[in-house]
């Protein structure tokens, strides 16, 4: 059954990564174009399938939901406005939600007072400060140099993944309040960024695999609840016929990607993580040079 499932998720992520590049080397040959904005029964179900594909390496592997379906969604045709808080709210939920079921697993503990816990309330809490400095900061650097920086961090993150990946690397507090602040500044300036950032970076400070896919899971869960807030105040409200499908979808993907993590081999899930945040550098870089 493990090496089944091993096999099943290397599928999955393979697709996940030709979908990318698939994306935006030949969008005409994107799914996108398989289904309509209107709403139907059909393009209804569709946009469930692509979020339950989207959360499941997500809540397996700790990035993915975002970087993959807003852009996927924006292609679709949706209004970008109604897109980013439609995937903040299923994010906020399926974060929530995902961080328990990760701790129901035993992939992470969240007792009170444990390590896990106390990691995730920094990460949540360095997404004010990071938001904060974002704002500052946003209308004074150029868009290029940001991608080409997120590019260049996320990059680094993974090949110092891979190079350590036989190490035990000692925990550091310091390191987590780092991390937790550069990616919450990533995904306040750009909307990305935040996932390969924390999940990279938590096994760089001495968390072990596992638990950093559950912590990613919470924080981000938390973090996303303030975009959503701000939203719906300059907003007025969110496209619930986008927001639902989406979330539901994601929803039900959650069972099943924590029980994948359970049963991981964890050198396995340090190397696919490692491997795939070089992925997501990589291509960043490569956007940019188009």
């Amino acid at each position: 059954m493990k090496r089944f499932f091993m096999y099943f998720w290397i599928v999955l992520l393979i697709c996940l990564v030709a979908g990318v590049v698939i994306l935006t080397f030949a969008p005409g040959l994107h799914p996108a174009k398989w289904f309509s904005r209107d709403f139907s029964f059909y393009g209804v179900f569709i946009l469930m399938v692509i979020s339950w594909y989207c959360e499941y390496v997500d809540s397996s592997l700790g990035m993915g939901y975002g970087t993959t379906l807003t852009p996927l969604l924006i292609i679709a045709g949706f209004a970008p406005l109604d897109i980013v808080p439609a995937v903040l709210f299923s994010q906020f939920i399926c974060g929530i939600l995902g961080g328990l079921m990760h701790h129901q697993r035993g992939n992470v503990h969240f007792a009170r007072g444990s390590i896990a816990l106390r990691v995730a309330e920094v990460l949540a809490a360095c997404s004010i400060v990071g938001t904060v400095a974002a704002v500052f900061l946003a209308v004074n650097i150029p868009a290029q140099l940001l991608k080409t920086y997120i590019g260049v961090l996320i990059l680094s993150m993974g090949i110092l993944i891979i190079a350590y990946r036989n190490r035990n690397l000692k925990f550091s507090w310091r390191r987590i309040t780092a991390i937790g602040i550069v990616a919450a500044f990533n995904k306040g300036m750009s909307g990305g960024g935040y996932g390969p950032v924390v999940t990279s970076g938590q096994i760089l400070a001495g968390i072990n695999e596992k638990n950093a896919v559950g912590i990613t899971s919470l924080a981000e869960g938390v973090t996303c609840i303030v975009g959503v807030v701000l939203f719906v105040i300059l907003k007025g409200g969110l496209e619930w016929r986008l927001t639902l499908p989406l979330t539901v979808g994601a929803l039900l993907s959650i069972p099943l990607a924590t029980w994948t993590v359970k049963i991981m081999p964890p050198h396995f899930i340090k190397s696919s993580i490692g491997y795939f945040t070089c992925f997501l550098g990589i291509f960043t870089l490569i956007k940019l040079a188009l």
